[in-house]
């Protein structure tokens, strides 16, 4: 669906995001049957990254367990794979209001989302995965056996990715920060030891295991794209990040005047 008008009545407003949810629910109902049928190869596919962390295959213990699983399964695996479709109508449903001029930031954004998106879920899955899944798996300390129960293990790892995908969008987020003017470039470049503290609590917030290498492989990737995030900032967006400056230099002189 195209971006609509700027200029809408609240109803309207309302019925465009309904028919988008339509498109977005409908693509997740028809991937997810569709996956469901192939849930056995995609199962493989997921547990691949952890198979060596499992002393044996994973089991259920109630008669819909099968069938949870596979739908869960099916159901997060069409998620990922509607993801461009989920971004675009959620970019095309926020942006009708930008200016003309600032349209055309609406597809490189949706093309940047969807890379980090699945860039966050491929990192996760090739690198994160066989690390921290091993961390959990002997935290038994040979006291405790491990019986891996099919809903529990397919959840985590799918915890992982998603909780991977979204993390990847900060620097998205502080993109638009800086764009909208909500936090000036100059304020967050002088503040950057918070920031990394923030991004530290973040990687330790979002992991569900207490895995160093989990917890600095994040930290240390989301630091890379905030700082990859103010070097695009400062490339694409020169002209707002000198008049933020100018702006907060007049602001910072009046408060001196005004104390003296």
């Amino acid at each position: 669906m195209p971006i609509g008008p700027a200029r809408m009545p609240f109803l309207q407003h309302l019925g465009e995001l309904r028919r988008r949810l339509q498109w977005v629910v409908l693509a997740l109902v028809v991937v997810s049957v569709a996956l469901y049928f192939v849930s056995g190869p995609l199962f493989n596919v997921v547990l691949a990254p952890i198979r060596s962390s499992l002393p044996q295959k994973p089991v259920f213990f109630e008669p819909l367990g099968a069938f949870s699983v596979r739908f869960q399964l099916a159901f997060v695996a069409a998620f990922i794979a509607c993801s461009p479709l989920i971004i675009w109508q959620s970019l095309a449903f926020m942006l009708p209001a930008l200016k003309p001029t600032e349209r055309r930031f609406v597809v490189p954004t949706f093309l940047v989302m969807v890379l980090l998106f699945l860039s966050g879920v491929a990192f996760c899955y090739f690198l994160i995965l066989p690390f921290s899944y091993q961390w959990l798996a002997t935290q038994g300390g040979g006291f405790i056996a491990y019986i891996p129960e099919a809903a529990s293990t397919i959840k985590i790892v799918e915890f992982f990715l998603l909780a991977f995908g979204l993390a990847f969008q900060t620097p998205v987020v502080v993109f638009y920060l800086v764009f909208f003017g909500i936090v000036p470039y100059p304020k967050l470049r002088k503040s950057w030891r918070a920031v990394y503290l923030v991004i530290a609590a973040l990687s330790a917030g979002i992991t569900p295991d207490w895995s160093w290498v989990t917890m600095t492989s994040l930290f240390v990737a989301m630091t890379v794209l905030y700082e990859g995030c103010m070097l695009t900032c400062r490339l694409v967006l020169r002209s707002r990040i000198k008049a933020q400056g100018e702006k907060a230099a007049l602001e910072a002189a009046e408060a001196a005047a005004e104390s003296a």
